[in-house]
């Protein structure tokens, strides 16, 4: 997915970054210009390294948290249960912070503000988490309150949306300007491909590890049983 969608929208930023800084190197001599320390093919694949390691990380941390909030996951198996918590952690980490920090190529985003916008980013997925696990919790009240599933579940969604909008209104953006050379296409076809690549990561994690939790075949009644029956 890197390589064939997300790297050529890359490239072209980067010849686009390339030409603006040959611009306000002009003054200066060819000499003076700075090297790359890293080749592209070497950050591509540092790049294709780091996603892995990345990956098997979260992959544990999913492990990790389906066991302890798997009795509270609205579905009826295990392979549903495992893809309703791929969707959520998509929505809290992935969805909700770029609402607010979209994911952009080189060129864009002024290296003064990283701190803000890295702040910004984790901020929102701190409230994104916040307002999950709420959601969860006031379930669980409706629940004790003896409200029937679609009476809960039309709450529960409608506090939700009611305070995420309210919040999220009040949240911070990013303070970065896009440059007018910068192509609006370009930006938003990488934003689409960045939403698109993770997606696919937590999909492809919560249906992996939901086929691992569920039997390889339906389980065949012993002789005994059968007699029984």
């Amino acid at each position: 997915m890197m390589w064939l969608v997300v790297e050529p929208l890359l490239r072209k930023a980067l010849v686009i970054e390339d030409a603006r800084n040959a611009r306000a190197m002009s003054g200066h001599r060819k000499g003076e210009m700075e090297e790359p320390l890293v080749s592209r093919a070497g950050q591509v694949l540092g790049g294709m390294a780091t996603g892995l390691v990345v990956g098997l990380l979260f992959g544990v941390v999913f492990a990790i948290v389906f066991g302890k909030v798997r009795h509270r996951l609205p579905a009826a198996t295990d392979y549903g249960r495992s893809l309703v918590l791929a969707v959520l952690a998509f929505g809290v980490f992935t969805l909700a912070p770029a609402l607010k920090i979209p994911g952009n190529p080189p060129a864009v985003g002024d290296p003064a503000t990283v701190n803000q916008r890295t702040l910004i980013y984790v901020l929102t997925i701190l409230i994104a988490l916040a307002l999950v696990l709420g959601a969860f919790e006031l379930d669980k009240f409706l629940a004790s309150r003896d409200l029937s599933a679609p009476v809960r579940t039309t709450l529960v969604v409608a506090a939700f949306l009611s305070v995420a909008g309210a919040v999220f209104a009040l949240t911070p953006g990013t303070p970065d300007k896009i440059a007018s050379d910068m192509p609006a296409k370009l930006i938003w076809d990488f934003r689409i491909a960045y939403l698109a690549q993770l997606g696919l990561m937590w999909a492809t994690l919560g249906m992996v590890f939901g086929l691992l939790l569920t039997p390889r075949r339906a389980r065949v009644p012993t002789g005994s049983e059968v007699s029984i029956a």
